[in-house]
């Protein structure tokens, strides 16, 4: 059984603290348990109401109202079309089923999740959301790690049977792109997904994995030859800075194509001219459609 603060609630569900703090007091929706030293926590069950009314809340529902409803008619309100925001709907059901560990719910909703909107538009509505939600990728600080390695080894496995399902698109460039992420860095679902688009849309790619060492790529690159490097960090745990980092890819490889993307693009305050950036989801996309 996890356990949750309050500052773990209001960046799970989106609800600030202190308005969580009236709502119990009001309406006594929530009742949080109390440590020795008074301060509140939250369990598995408190989290998945909590996210529910949130659910609600966010969907035009008016806390008075969802304060009168009992726990079962919350839940059955949340699982029907009055929820206007289906992305919503399905973010939540993720994190209730990561929250219980609960394997066969989590892939029965992915599945209906790749149904309803395509693979690319329930990574970039749904996924990623939900991963950045309970802070599973692109994000520092693990609010729930068990949870992280519980969905993330469940999405990677998706991704890679969605990849191996493609068919061998015609080439359409003469790009060939190097896909890995350097050592002690170890959030591989952005290069797995960056090697499904370039699989998808025809742009040759190597994928090297996570965690490789300066000449482990060295060697790489002399054999395979690429046009570009791409590489996604969430920290950089590196002996480098980030600039100090960057510096030392783009001198390395100066006819080659650096991209860059992550929570760590936030930090480099150099451009080398062979340096490109994606600083958002929707770049990261584009790269991988087009390269």
């Amino acid at each position: 059984m996890n356990t949750f603060s309050i500052r773990d609630i209001e960046n799970l569900s989106g609800i600030k603290a202190h308005t969580l703090r009236i709502w119990e007091q009001r309406y006594h929706i929530f009742q949080p348990k109390r440590k020795a030293s008074k301060h509140r926590f939250y369990d598995n069950e408190d989290l998945k109401q909590i996210l529910r009314v949130s659910l609600l809340y966010h969907n035009g529902y008016k806390i008075s109202r969802i304060a009168a409803l009992k726990e079962d008619q919350i839940k059955e309100l949340t699982l029907s079309h009055h929820i206007s925001n289906p992305y919503d709907l399905f973010i939540t059901q993720l994190v209730e089923a990561s929250v219980d560990f609960d394997q066969e719910r989590f892939e029965k909703i992915f599945h209906n999740i790749i149904l309803y909107f395509g693979f690319e538009k329930s990574f970039l509505y749904v996924v990623y959301p939900f991963l950045v939600k309970i802070g599973l990728l692109w994000v520092t600080g693990n609010i729930v790690p068990a949870q992280e390695h519980f969905a993330s080894n469940i999405i990677r496995k998706k991704i890679i049977l969605a990849t191996d399902g493609l068919e061998n698109a015609k080439v359409q460039t003469h790009k060939k792109v190097i896909i890995f992420a350097p050592q002690e860095e170890h959030h591989e679902l952005p290069l797995l997904l960056m090697q499904y688009l370039m699989k998808k849309n025809g742009i040759t790619n190597v994928y090297l994995g996570t965690g490789k060492s300066w000449n482990d790529l060295h060697d790489y690159v002399e054999i395979l030859k690429p046009t570009h490097l791409y590489c996604h960090i969430v920290t950089n745990l590196t002996e480098f800075s980030s600039d100090e980092l960057v510096r030392k890819l783009c001198e390395n490889y100066p006819d080659l194509q650096i991209v860059l993307s992550g929570p760590f693009v936030t930090q480099i305050t150099i451009l080398p001219k062979n340096l490109l950036l994606l600083n958002s989801l929707d770049e990261i996309l584009e790269f991988g459609r087009n390269g």
